[in-house]
């Protein structure tokens, strides 16, 4: 609280420091001959960054870092001997103290006696030492933020090269950011691949390229069967594209015929009812699809299988009859149609902007040559939108291929390879999300497979952007 109140004040102070700024610079001018370097806005701007900027940098390096040096702090202090902590449990008490300090826990019942005491002692040191952390980060805040007003307001002047000052910090603010990303982005590939790696050197990586079986239970004794699992995961990345390809195959044509019937065909009234009520979709949860694919399109599907296969039973097509007797709730195809029409408005919505962005220049000349509207769709403008549409089907597809939840609900979690949509199947996202609940140490083969699964799903989306990427530059090419 007293953080957030400390921001609040500053926010305030930056405020007036605008003000004053600017009014200063107003009055510099008013009556000087020539025209001042930088507006009074730029040297507004100028005092609130060096009022704000410092003192919010460092309220943010201890919110982020205050708590490390808070255990710090209180591992310094170790209990007495009396109270009994071992060494392997020190880790953990210096933890609850920290914990309960803070007020996310009550781990204190769990202490008795001579360490209950130790354990209350340290609790109201924590406390106090956080108590006094805070109130020093906020002081030397405001003395900072008074600091930069007191260094910035006086250099304000008719000829103060404001406006570089302030496009020069901007810049250096968009340069961390972007440094920022892509640490960010090489710190979670670096991450994937170490732990990778060590999955690599308990589990051949043929085998796991390569393998159709999957089943990464580790057992507890040496007689028992798959003492060391199986980690082929080819059924996984199968039932992976075999819901993908089910999905796209109801978001594709869909979500494409309706984004032209939007931009070519519907009128303004039409369009503002229409679109509003298509983008509904990409706003509910995903969990809702799953529940939608798990009572109710689940139990439509089976019924109607069932029926069709009531009805072939001792026809000329006996055999298929047989199997779709015995159709269940959780199949490829919920899964796959449902997840479709989750991405319709992925779809939809991108490409009906695509559309709407061909010049307007390609549809008066193909109608000039004689075109109809339905030739001009065709021959003109999907090809002129093909890079964004293009585009469009990938983000559908990446959608499609990072998707837990309704998969969970709607397809099952055994792992089979099939190409039959009607059998149950599970993907990759599904199974790292498997291998990851509950406690986990990562320091078996069972653990570290969920990266070995994220790295080799990272390098197939990989090549499937590179793919993507070269189709749109050769079609812009041919259409810029």
């Amino acid at each position: 609280m007293l953080i957030l109140m400390v921001l609040l004040a500053l926010a305030a102070l930056s405020a007036g420091a605008y003000a004053m700024g600017r009014r200063k610079a107003r009055q510099a001018t008013a009556g000087a001959a020539g025209r001042p370097h930088s507006l009074p806005g730029y040297h507004g701007a100028y005092v609130a960054l060096w009022t704000g900027l410092p003192a919010a940098i460092l309220l943010f390096a201890f919110v982020a870092f205050g708590g490390r040096i808070e255990y710090a702090l209180i591992s310094a202090d170790p209990p007495p001997a009396s109270a009994g902590i071992t060494a392997e449990r020190m880790a953990t008490y210096y933890g609850d103290v920290q914990s309960v300090a803070n007020g996310q826990s009550t781990s204190a019942v769990v202490y008795e006696g001579a360490a209950k005491t130790a354990f209350d002692a340290a609790v109201a040191h924590a406390r106090s030492t956080d108590t006094l952390a805070r109130l020093l980060a906020a002081a030397a805040a405001l003395v900072l933020a008074i600091g930069g007003f007191l260094l910035a307001f006086p250099k304000l002047s008719k000829d103060f090269r404001a406006r570089n000052r302030v496009e020069g910090l901007t810049s250096a603010v968009l340069i961390v950011c972007s440094v920022v990303a892509v640490m960010t982005t090489l710190g979670i590939v670096m991450s994937l691949l170490y732990e990778s790696l060590r999955f690599f050197q308990a589990v051949s990586p043929l085998s796991f390229l390569f393998g159709t079986d999957w089943d990464p239970q580790i057992a507890m004794r040496t007689d028992q069967v798959m003492t060391h699992g199986a980690f082929g995961a080819i059924p996984l990345f199968a039932g992976t594209f075999l819901i993908m390809i089910i999905a796209m195959a109801v978001a594709a044509p869909v979500g494409l015929y309706s984004a032209i019937y939007l931009a070519e065909y519907a009128g303004r009234t039409t369009r503002a009812v229409v679109k509003p009520a298509l983008e509904i979709l990409a706003g509910v949860p995903t969990v809702v699809y799953g529940f939608f694919a798990a009572l109710t399109v689940g139990p439509l599907f089976r019924s109607g299988f069932n029926a069709l296969g009531a009805q072939l039973v001792g026809g000329p097509l006996n055999d298929l009859g047989l199997y779709l007797g015995q159709v269940q709730n959780q199949m490829a195809l919920v899964a796959g149609a449902v997840m479709g029409i989750m991405l319709i408005p992925f779809v939809s919505s991108l490409s009906d902007d695509i559309i709407n962005a061909v010049p307007q220049a390609l549809r008066d000349g193909s109608y000039a040559m004689g075109a109809t509207k339905s030739e001009t769709i065709k021959r003109v403008i999907l090809p002129a939108a093909l890079p964004g549409v293009v585009a469009a089907l990938l983000l559908a597809m990446s959608r499609a291929i990072g998707e837990t939840m309704i998969v969970t609900l709607a397809a099952g979690l055994q792992a089979k390879l099939t190409a039959n949509p009607l059998d149950t199947v599970t993907t990759v996202t599904v199974q790292i999300v498997t291998l990851l609940t509950g406690d986990t140490e990562f320091d078996n083969p069972k653990t570290l497979a969920a990266f070995g699964l994220g790295l080799t799903l990272f390098a197939i989306t990989l090549v499937l952007n590179i793919i993507a990427l070269r189709i749109v530059q050769k079609y812009r090419e041919q259409y810029d």
